[in-house]
């Protein structure tokens, strides 16, 4: 009797250990995740900065892989090829095409303000102009102007952010290596297959957005510059090239650019306008539909929708940083929710026959 009354006792206190166990372990794991939630909330804006590093690495990476593809070079040596010459490239740009893009932003300066008071007065002559007006000079005005500024803050300021995404961007290329194994080495050993299956298609992703990306910015910029060029606007070249720069904010990027384009055509004439207007369309138009079947083809297939979001919200978060790496993060958060949750999902599933 003795012996057959401690048995149930045992699995009964057995019973209750194991559950024990379960709830501490879930208590632990809400715990960590609320830490990492609460650390990664105060350092988002520095593993922003983390992704634009790896996004210039993977850039100095392709460059770096087809100079050695067309020389047969050692890998250091093509690297640091690639990483000097797309510096001396940048370099040279600036010194040619500096002086007249500088003069052209003086005149930009001087005339912007002679812009929007006539926009002020071609506005004024129509109801829905006068509502804008109206909405503009009331207190709204300063809430936008908070709104504007808040977008362009940042961890460290504009200058010292570039400068540490330099700096980690080139150490990322010198020893990626170092980095990715040390990742994985925080992966048991039984899913280290999958880490490095993930990373490869992150890899993939990212490179294919930088491509499509630096395509775009470029067809803009030629087809821009030749487009408002004909049509004699003022400061065509720094329209341009600030179009070609915005395109990395897709959507909204585009929109804001063709702000400034259209304000200094109105000082031409109406039909000045309406056609300038026509050549930002126009030139987005053959962009989109030339260099986004690009994009798609490299990375997962992003929902409008969904991209439209994910850059809403990261511009609440983190300012105009975060809008720009908006898309590559969400393709990044796409993947890691296809490998991770949804293949599981469809292993795991098993057909039901009627």
């Amino acid at each position: 009797m003795t012996n057959e009354s401690k048995q149930p006792t045992d699995k009964i206190t057995q019973k209750e250990l194991t559950y024990i166990e379960k709830v501490w372990h879930t208590v632990a794991i809400v715990a960590l995740l609320v830490v990492v939630i609460l650390i990664a909330r105060v350092a988002f804006n520095v593993l922003l900065m983390v992704l634009a590093g790896i996004l210039i690495s993977v850039y100095f990476h392709g460059l770096g892989d087809l100079i050695q593809r067309n020389t047969k070079w050692k890998r250091r040596i093509c690297m640091a090829i690639s990483i000097g010459g797309s510096f001396a490239i940048l370099a040279v740009l600036f010194w040619i095409m500096g002086t007249k893009i500088s003069n052209q932003v003086a005149v930009l300066s001087d005339t912007l303000p002679h812009t929007i008071n006539n926009a002020k007065i071609k506005m004024a002559e129509t109801p829905i102009g006068r509502k804008i007006l109206e909405y503009l000079a009331s207190d709204n005005s300063d809430a936008l102007m908070t709104t504007a500024k808040s977008f362009f803050n940042t961890s460290f300021g504009v200058l010292g952010d570039i400068y540490i995404i330099l700096f980690l961007a080139i150490f990322f290329t010198s020893n990626p290596d170092l980095y990715k194994d040390g990742l994985i080495k925080l992966v048991p050993d039984s899913k280290k297959p999958l880490a490095r299956q993930i990373f490869d298609r992150i890899s993939y992703a990212l490179k294919g957005w930088l491509k499509g990306m630096m395509l775009s910015m470029v067809l803009v910029f030629i087809l821009l510059s030749i487009g408002l060029g004909i049509m004699s606007i003022p400061v065509a070249l720094v329209l341009a090239l600030l179009t070609g720069l915005l395109k990395l904010i897709p959507n909204f990027g585009s929109l804001a650019a063709m702000i400034p384009g259209v304000l200094l055509a109105l000082t031409i004439s109406t039909n000045t306008a309406i056609i300038v207007a026509l050549i930002y369309m126009v030139t987005q138009t053959i962009v989109s539909n030339i260099v986004t079947p690009i994009i798609q083809n490299k990375m997962i297939n992003l929902p409008p929708a969904l991209t439209i979001l994910a850059q809403v919200l990261m511009g609440t978060l983190s300012g105009v940083l975060g809008i720009i790496l908006a898309v590559p993060l969400l393709a990044i958060v796409m993947i890691l929710v296809d490998e991770l949750y949804v293949k599981k999902i469809n292993e795991t599933d098993t057909p039901v026959t009627p």
